[in-house]
């Protein structure tokens, strides 16, 4: 018999571990994907053909979460020796050996097969489709090596998240979940490519391509604003195209403003904003615009 000592101390282990791998794949930037993985599935519901059900819903986040845990994990994996260089990742849990890269491994082919099974359960143009997605989401973590446009690729992974939860309600492919799959794309690219302005310098002595080790900073930052440009042409694209109200709208008017806020707390030569600029705005403007969004739906 485990005494009350022994007991709370294997559970404290585990919780440790588990603690481990949620920091390892950032499961606080689910943030970024969900609401409009949330957005798919009632665009989906919302001609009233098919009714809600919770069940689809809950598969459409668990598969979210598995994809996502398993293309960071495996990004985590393939970097480990260039994050061991960099000072900036030293600390991240394989350079420091929080977490041995045998068990990331296993970790990553685990929610791979766990996201592909989840998927059968949705319908089976999700499951046979699940693979060339996993393919995506994990094939972005190679990019850097030998294009500077990998930013566009992790765009084009979370970008899958609008329509594969419209498949999921649906099982068919529809104009209107394409248009917000690119409002993510370019919005996804543009705050990426603000984020590796920290590993410039960095990047160009590893020879690892990005946008800011091509471009410099300066140039980088105008390509962002370029791309987030894009990002809001296509939600207004998406609104006139889906005969949206005036809720859509404000929410267009509020994801656009923290788009500019993003660009004017970051300058080319002071970045100490960043982690404001990357993380809370985005993951602001991505709820609200979400819940706008879903109202409009359902109000009108």
């Amino acid at each position: 018999m485990l005494t009350v000592f022994e007991t709370f101390r294997m559970a404290n282990k585990y919780f440790t571990k588990i603690s481990n791998y949620l920091s390892l794949v950032k499961i606080s930037h689910t943030i970024f994907s969900l609401p409009f993985a949330f957005i798919g599935y009632f665009l989906g519901i919302s001609n009233r053909i098919y009714s809600f059900d919770y069940f689809v819903l809950l598969l459409v986040i668990i598969s979210v979460f598995f994809a996502r845990n398993a293309a960071m994990s495996f990004n985590r994996y393939l970097d480990r020796h260039i994050d061991k260089e960099n000072p900036r990742t030293t600390a991240r849990e394989i350079p420091s050996e929080i977490l041995k890269p045998g068990s990331v491994l296993v970790f990553t082919i685990a929610n791979s097969i766990l996201f592909i099974t989840t998927t059968f359960f949705i319908n089976d143009l999700c499951f046979y489709l699940s693979p060339l997605a996993l393919f995506v989401v994990l094939g972005y973590s190679c990019t850097k090596r030998f294009t500077y446009l990998s930013h566009l690729i992790l765009g084009l992974g979370l970008s899958l998240s609008p329509i594969g939860a419209y498949l999921a309600v649906t099982g068919t492919f529809d104009f209107l979940p394409l248009l917000f799959s690119a409002v993510v794309l370019f919005w996804v690219a543009g705050f990426d490519i603000i984020y590796a302005l920290q590993d410039d310098h960095f990047d160009r002595s590893q020879d690892l391509k990005s946008v800011p080790a091509f471009l410099g900073k300066k140039k980088s930052l105008l390509f962002s604003i370029i791309l987030h440009a894009f990002s809001v042409i296509f939600i207004v694209i998406a609104g006139l195209a889906g005969h949206f109200h005036y809720l859509y709208w404000i929410g267009t008017i509020i994801f656009t403003t923290l788009l500019i806020y993003q660009h004017s707390i970051i300058k080319h030569d002071d970045l100490k904003r960043i982690n404001l600029a990357f993380f809370t705005t985005n993951g602001i403007a991505s709820i609200i615009f979400a819940i706008f969004v879903i109202a409009d739906l359902f109000f009108f």
